[in-house]
């Protein structure tokens, strides 16, 4: 099942996504519908019996929006691949425990928003395509074995980076908290006990391929990182986390080849969809 934000005749809505590209609002799907998708992520209502006819909503009609305004922060793990870490640096650099940075939630934009260039104060802005989580329940201390249980589901992040900033602060959250800098979704796969956690990833630059594997690859997986992230600290419904980028970013090429006005980005994750955005000045 897969869940969609959106504005449709300039009214926000959310609903379910169907395999024909038309979306089911909320409307018909629940008695009393929560108000937002974060509402039901929390509530969970039973959803209706949809075997009777409904009015459905052409996706090209609608303007996808973000999922949801999370919780807290975007929560990411780096160096989460092997070569993405070998790109960046050395073998050396390979963590020996799950290394954790922020986003500022302010930075989220959706799917066929525009990434601002930022020229002004960055020339080495980069693309991170990732699989990221939803979290759907508050968890703490959770154990590896029962993780994956706290998973609502799963989006599309392309963790946009300044590597200028980030390499002058020597930390994480400036140089990839710049606004319209965290592309999310189009929409949001639901998990289930019985579902493959194993998803492919690709990321094109106008067209050409930079990235391309496994989160199989994962130096940590799903269950290493939610419990991780659990561990003395309260996982919200909601929460979002961005599971790490593959090799084949910007910096990583020779020479280093960055972002620039008027090139488009799709993130692609099998099961989940394309996350396209282009790139212009701010």
């Amino acid at each position: 099942m897969k869940w969609v934000s959106y504005i449709y005749k300039g009214k926000p809505n959310y609903g379910i996504l169907s395999d024909e590209n038309k979306i089911v609002p909320a409307q018909a799907l629940f008695i009393n519908p929560p108000k937002t998708l974060l509402d039901y992520i929390k509530e969970k209502p039973i959803i209706k019996d949809l075997n009777e006819a409904v009015e459905t909503i052409p996706i090209e009609e609608v303007e996808i929006q973000i999922p949801f305004s999370p919780p807290n922060n975007i929560m990411a793990i780096g160096k989460n691949y092997y070569k993405h870490v070998l790109e960046m640096g050395t073998k050396e650099d390979v963590p020996e425990h799950i290394l954790v940075f922020t986003k500022s939630s302010n930075s989220l934009l959706p799917h066929k928003g525009q990434i601002e260039l930022h020229q002004n104060i960055t020339s080495q802005l980069d693309y991170e395509g990732e699989l990221a989580v939803i979290i759907g329940k508050e968890t703490r201390d959770i154990s590896e074995k029962e993780a994956l249980s706290a998973i609502f589901g799963f989006t599309i992040i392309n963790d946009i980076t300044a590597r200028d900033i980030q390499k002058r602060h020597k930390q994480f959250y400036l140089g990839k908290s710049l606004d319209a800098s965290c592309p999310i979704g189009p929409c949001i796969l639901t998990y289930d006990s019985k579902q493959d956690v194993t998803f492919r990833i690709e990321t094109k630059v106008n067209g050409e391929i930079r990235q391309a594997d496994s989160t199989g690859k994962f130096i940590f997986n799903l269950a290493a990182i939610i419990s991780s992230l659990s561990k003395g600290h309260t996982l919200l419904p909601g929460d979002i986390i961005a599971t790490g980028t593959p090799s084949g970013v910007g910096s990583g090429m020779t020479p280093p080849t960055f972002l620039q006005e008027g090139d488009t980005v799709k993130v692609t994750i099998d099961r989940i969809g394309t996350l396209e955005n282009k790139v212009r000045k701010s």
